[in-house]
């Protein structure tokens, strides 16, 4: 028996090549295809994983870089406590204490602290844990606590310029005093946006030397008018 192809006749057997033929083409294709898929997967797979290996390393360099830096950062940090030698006193020394002066006035745009003076000298009677001492204070300081931190003590020197007289100033139990002022020497006018505020630039009574900061000039006349025996028109 024959059939009829691109016209002309073939007989069985050449009919069952053609289709073993075209079976074989199939699946070549059918196989490239899977293959193909397979190799994509097999790509993907191996991307994920360097992925995963490039988040471990960039992991692992910054916590490097974090410890080198926290290194860096110690070891000022460690030269300079091994160079700084921690304050200590015997019971029987003599020290300084320091005093806070402020001024009897809000400091404009500051607060109302000048720089730091020191009393004494008072003796040590005892030593309260490793960083606290025990004073014997005079009754002008009877409202004061006597045990202070070595931070607020230091060592009696013989030509000490920041000394205060005890018998010249008035401590509270916060170890202030008020200095007073001794002259207005200069006027100026603040602006702001919507105001002007007048200031005047105040001399304390430093032991120091001269010691000036600007203040506001109604609390000043208000406080100490005899600073203020005319009134100076500034524009």
């Amino acid at each position: 028996m024959a059939t009829v192809q691109d016209g002309r006749l073939m007989s069985m057997e050449e009919e069952h090549l053609l289709d073993n033929s075209a079976l074989q083409q199939l699946h070549s294709r059918v196989t490239d295809q899977e293959t193909a898929r397979v190799s994509l997967d097999q790509q993907v797979g191996e991307k994920q994983l360097t992925g995963a290996e490039i988040i471990q390393e960039t992991t692992d360099k910054v916590f490097r870089i974090r410890d080198r830096l926290k290194a860096a950062m110690d070891r000022p940090k460690s030269y300079a406590d091994n160079r700084r030698k921690p304050l200590e006193f015997q019971v029987g020394d003599r020290v300084m204490l320091k005093v806070s002066p402020w001024k009897g006035v809000v400091r404009f745009g500051n607060q109302g602290k000048l720089s730091p003076r020191y009393i004494g000298p008072f003796e040590i009677l005892d030593r309260i844990g490793p960083v606290a001492y025990r004073l014997k204070l005079p009754s002008q300081l009877s409202s004061v606590h006597d045990v202070f931190h070595v931070s607020n003590l230091k060592k009696c020197l013989s030509d000490e310029t920041t000394v205060v007289p005890i018998e010249d100033i008035q401590v509270d139990e916060r170890l202030h005093f008020v200095e007073e002022p001794i002259e207005i020497s200069d006027w100026e006018i603040h602006r702001l946006r919507r105001s002007r505020i007048k200031l005047v630039k105040v001399r304390w009574n430093s032991r120091r030397g001269p010691e000036f900061t600007w203040e506001r000039e109604d609390q000043m006349r208000k406080k100490y008018p005899h600073l203020f025996p005319y009134k100076v028109k500034r524009s």
